[in-house]
């Protein structure tokens, strides 16, 4: 998701799409995971080594000298802030010489890239889609640096996330850091209501489908255009929309829409999406939803700081996407400074009747995270951006991006290698750092930072821990589901199915809109037979069938046949 995006979701926040973000709480048995000792003994030693002029070994030392790079994000109507103007980057820049000169696009990010790479003057670093077409064209052309010698020099990305196999490229290499990775469960997704209007609407149930359209009715009814009942962020990525689907099928997942799949697994096969019983049921559900204007009408062109507005300003009834908790987490202490029972809830995932709440998921995650860092040839020390991205997922790292400099809201490391959080830990300077660091959080460590983060909450009242980290720990990370399993699904933009893939992504967008839009439950039917028949005119069942042979490998290397 984040499609921090994650996807940040993150993933980013997400991959916080986090888009982005948030994550999943480390098992105390991973064997990917360091022993508490390690993690302790690492943290401090590279905390000794950031304060040590002496360097004998040949590694590159946060602080010892300048570090000046430029990077570029490569998300549509995405720009990375300027590094001075986040905490994060305002103190690595004053007190240990790391600068990063931030490329923007200005909502033109194919044609930047496109422009970039025909003249060769490419970023230092690129972030974008760990999968995505473009980055493929880099790599095909060797104008990506591999990391594989730098893995052991500079450990923490090998210890926390384990094995890297099916990161790696068709050369056996490493060119992928990925941001918010982790094996186990994290992720923002599901739905986000307005607790202000729910009480005065009688706090009526809200568990299925049924439920959630007539909740909807009342909000229009009581309400009338000042509120939206249902905003489902932004519809052309199919956020809340992609949630919605969720609710009609156990076991189907958001991750069925995306680009990188757009397929439902059946008997071992990858079959087409807009054939699927329960993607059609969802489909129509929504359109109804829409042509009653219980949807925002302009949920396929609006724009992040318009969707942004309306859940700061609490004009919004139910919020779902892939990561709400971003929006809403901010938006939270605004609500509530003046009014304690405004606000924000978040709710277990809407099902349909008849359907085990338990196995509606709607999010997914993959131990990859959502997006990605790489490195081009155009960097003049590509090892020192590496050692800083490593240090930047370590221990110190993290904990600087979510508790600002030692010293402060935290001191050291315990025995399971955590922060030591101090007296004067402040928790709303904590959420506003992490809300302004959150946007350059380029390779989020999970497996780390969840555990850390959850440490100060874990024996605080309910209503006292923080927003989003509270309903992280109850309600979205149990409810996400992990598909690994379906990474690496894009083929190179330069080949057949690549370029299959380009036009079916175009004309799905359109189907689906049209399918949305439907004025009744038979020309939904209709709009999605026609889609179908296009879309294998375009070689959409070739695309099924070479993604169902990289499936199968992924699964064979996982143990998972």
């Amino acid at each position: 998701m984040r499609k921090m995006r994650k996807p940040l979701l993150v993933m980013a926040s997400l991959c916080l799409v986090f888009a982005t973000l948030l994550a999943g709480c480390s098992k105390s048995g991973d064997s990917n995971k360091p022993d508490p000792g390690t993690a302790k003994n690492e943290g401090q030693q590279q905390k000794n080594n950031n304060t040590t002029a002496n360097n004998t070994d040949g590694k590159w030392v946060l602080g010892e000298k300048p570090l000046e790079f430029s990077a570029y994000a490569h998300y549509q109507n995405t720009d990375f802030p300027k590094w001075e103007s986040t905490p994060i980057g305002k103190y690595l820049s004053e007190e240990k010489q790391v600068k990063i000169n931030m490329i923007a696009a200005a909502g033109a990010h194919t044609q930047k890239l496109s422009a970039m790479m025909a003249s060769d003057e490419l970023p230092d670093m690129i972030w974008t889609d760990r999968d995505h077409p473009d980055v493929d064209r880099l790599y095909k052309a060797g104008k990506l640096v591999p990391f594989d010698d730098y893995l052991d020099k500079y450990p923490n990305l090998k210890t926390w996330m384990g094995d890297l196999n099916l990161l790696r490229h068709e050369d056996g290499k490493l060119y992928r850091f990925p941001n918010w990775y982790s094996s186990n469960p994290f992720g923002n997704a599901g739905y986000v209501i307005n607790k202000k209007i729910y009480d005065e609407l009688g706090k009526p149930k809200l568990e299925t489908t049924d439920d959630l359209y007539d909740y909807l009715v009342k909000v229009k009814e009581k309400y009338g255009d000042s509120i939206v009942p249902f905003e489902p962020h932004r519809a052309q990525d199919m956020q809340g929309l992609g949630v919605l689907y969720t609710a009609f099928g156990e076991g189907a997942l958001y991750t069925h829409l995306n680009s990188g799949l757009r397929a439902v697994p059946k008997d071992g096969k990858l079959t087409s999406v807009l054939t699927d019983p329960v993607f059609r049921e969802a489909q129509k559900y929504i359109a109804k939803l829409y042509r009653e204007k219980l949807i925002s009408q302009d949920a396929f062109n609006q724009t992040e700081d318009q969707v942004l507005e309306r859940v700061m300003t609490g004009r919004v009834a139910v919020f779902a996407g892939a990561s709400p908790t971003d929006f809403a987490g901010e938006a939270q202490p605004e609500l509530t400074k003046n009014d304690p029972d405004g606000g924000y809830f978040m709710i277990w995932p809407i099902h349909k009747p008849g359907l085990d709440k338990n196995k509606i998921y709607p999010g997914t995650y993959t131990s990859f995270g959502w997006n990605a860092a790489y490195i081009t040839t155009a960097a003049k020390d590509p090892e020192a951006i590496f050692a800083f991205l490593d240090w930047y997922t370590g221990p110190e790292g993290m904990n600087v991006q979510f508790f600002g400099p030692e010293g402060k809201n935290w001191q050291g490391f315990d025995e399971e290698g955590k922060p030591n959080f101090t007296e004067n830990y402040d928790p709303k300077e904590v959420a506003d750092i992490q809300t302004k660091n959150n946007p350059v959080m380029f390779v989020g460590n999970t497996s780390y930072i969840d555990p850390a983060k959850y440490k100060y909450m874990a024996n605080m009242p309910f209503e006292q821990q923080d927003w989003r980290t509270r309903y992280q720990q109850t309600i979205t990370w149990p409810t996400q589901y992990n598909v690994t399993e379906f990474t690496g699904l894009n083929p190179a933009a330069d080949s057949d199915e690549g370029i299959i893939q380009a036009s079916v992504d175009e004309m799905f967008l359109e189907i689906y809109a049209k399918s949305v839009m439907a004025g009744s439950d038979e020309e939904v039917d209709k709009i999605l037979d026609q889609g179908q028949k296009d879309l294998v005119s375009l070689g959409y069942d070739r695309l099924l069938e070479w993604r169902t042979v990289k499936w199968q490998e992924n699964l064979a290397k996982m143990n998972k046949q």
